[in-house]
């Protein structure tokens, strides 16, 4: 008797754990299985720009930039250069190299689908910049260009030529509340060329879509 009771008991957690994992839960934007593998990459340039993330315990640890002319490398922390945790996936992150002047690191957080653009300049005397509000086109609803860098500030939408540093952008004619961590939630659908900007999102409840002609300069 206690044998049954003990399988009894066995089968109803069985099927219990599938049902609480599963409660309410969404699907990430991209595969978190652990790997502390190094994501690197190098330009075509002769001085041979690199840009690597070293992993720790699952989780990007720094960020390391360097060409063969540099004296030392430029390395600083993940987290403190992010300002957040994040969860990142090799095939969720891509990098955009400007001969050895800069490389632009674009990818996104494998459980909120965030997308982030570091620029990071070989000239140690330049600053860096960060955008937590990248529309990057890892994701399946966004199509840019590989050479195109595209953010929005919730009011605006902004694009760059990676390599030109040439800019255009259009206004949602609204400031859109919207959360970077759900940006689905406001917008839906962005479709860029170099000519043109296509969004669909979300105003006063209701999906309108708006388009511009640009032209980068």
């Amino acid at each position: 008797m206690r044998l049954v009771g003990l399988f009894a008991l066995f089968t109803l957690v069985q099927f219990a754990l599938p049902s609480c994992q599963g409660s309410g839960g969404q699907a990430n934007f991209c595969d978190t299985t652990c790997t502390n593998d190094t994501i690197a990459f190098t330009g075509t340039h002769a001085t041979l720009p690199a840009v690597s993330i070293s992993m720790k315990g699952c989780l990007p640890d720094s960020i390391q930039w360097y060409h063969t002319d540099m004296d030392t490398y430029t390395k600083t922390g993940f987290s403190y250069l992010i300002g957040q945790p994040v969860r990142i996936n090799k095939n969720f992150v891509t990098a955009k190299f400007k001969d050895n002047a800069y490389v632009w690191l674009l990818f996104n957080d494998c459980i909120t689908g965030r997308g982030f653009q570091l620029k990071l300049p070989y000239d140690k005397k330049e600053k860096f910049s960060i955008k937590s509000s990248g529309i990057n086109n890892f994701d399946p609803k966004f199509s840019i260009p590989q050479h195109l860098i595209v953010n929005t500030d919730r009011g605006n939408i902004f694009v760059e030529d990676a390599y030109t540093g040439k800019k255009a952008m259009m206004t949602f004619g609204e400031k859109l509340p919207i959360d970077y961590d759900v940006l689905h939630d406001h917008l839906d659908s962005v479709h860029i060329t170099d000519t043109r900007i296509w969004v669909r999102f979300k105003s006063n409840n209701k999906w309108v879509d708006k388009e511009k002609n640009i032209v980068l300069e």
